[in-house]
């Protein structure tokens, strides 16, 4: 377990060293990896959901995917027609995701560079849109906001996917799970507070869906022959009582916006 960082800089230093080792050499190691496995294995709703509003708006437009890990979703976004960036502040992650946009043919559309994204080295209003999928927990979220705000076009948006703390049970599961994750990052998932946080930097914050509540009750069936209809039945309910403004931050994850960038004073 990598210990709580003092600062910025011992912070982003203990990311890197754990990413370049969960994607270097534990990327093969399915026991170490398999409890997360285990609870993301439901995920895959909000994937889509995601996939397809980004993919609808995506083609011909500038996009970056922020902490892009290996780079699975930044090829997808080559191959629905955006220029696709990729930036990650583990080496070992850029690395494997250059190789793997090279194998499928998509290096020319598929771009990574390892770097910080807390201050990133593009220029102002420069991307149509922003993707992060559980990343923001990672960061410092304030300087996080003003750096979307500054590199986003103001017709752009921005799309997230984060995990949400309010929900004991979920939250217990984290912390009980410290080899999986940073130090850092277990006191920091996002919750409605700071999600709306980000009025300070965007004028709209919007909370697209929120996803998976009873439906994690079908995990332990995930191997048994039960579990599809079982899933698709819980997965139904909560599409109803997610829309509940009060059992929605009980979910275990948000899909949110933010557009319209607020510009600093001159």
């Amino acid at each position: 377990m990598i210990e709580k960082s003092t600062s910025s800089i011992d912070r982003n230093v203990a990311e890197a060293r754990f990413h370049d080792e969960l994607r270097g050499e534990r990327s093969g190691d399915e026991q170490y990896q398999a409890n997360d496995k285990y609870y993301y294995s439901v995920g895959k709703s909000s994937q889509q959901f995601v996939k397809g509003w980004i993919g609808e708006r995506c083609k011909g437009k500038k996009v970056l995917d922020y902490c892009c890990g290996n780079g699975e979703f930044t090829r997808f976004l080559a191959q629905a027609g955006a220029d696709a960036h990729g930036i990650d502040i583990s080496p070992v992650s850029v690395d494997n995701a250059r190789k793997a946009a090279a194998q499928e043919g998509l290096a020319n559309c598929a771009t990574f560079e390892v770097m910080n994204a807390e201050a990133t080295e593009f220029p102002d209003n420069y991307f149509d849109y922003v993707h992060i999928d559980g990343v923001l927990h990672h960061l410092d979220l304030a300087t996080s906001y003003r750096e979307l705000a500054r590199i986003l076009k103001p017709d752009g948006g921005v799309i997230c996917r984060e995990a949400l703390k309010h929900n004991p049970v979920f939250h217990l599961y984290r912390k009980l799970t410290p080899h999986l994750r940073t130090a850092w990052e277990v006191e920091h998932i996002l919750g409605k507070t700071e999600i709306y946080s980000a009025t300070g930097c965007f004028d709209e914050v919007r909370v697209l869906k929120c996803f998976n509540l009873l439906r994690l009750a079908s995990v332990p069936l995930r191997n048994t022959p039960v579990f599809k209809p079982v899933d698709r039945i819980l997965e139904n309910i909560d599409n109803l009582i997610l829309r509940l403004p009060v059992l929605k931050w009980q979910a275990w994850m948000a899909v949110f916006l933010l557009a319209k960038p607020k510009r600093p004073a001159v």
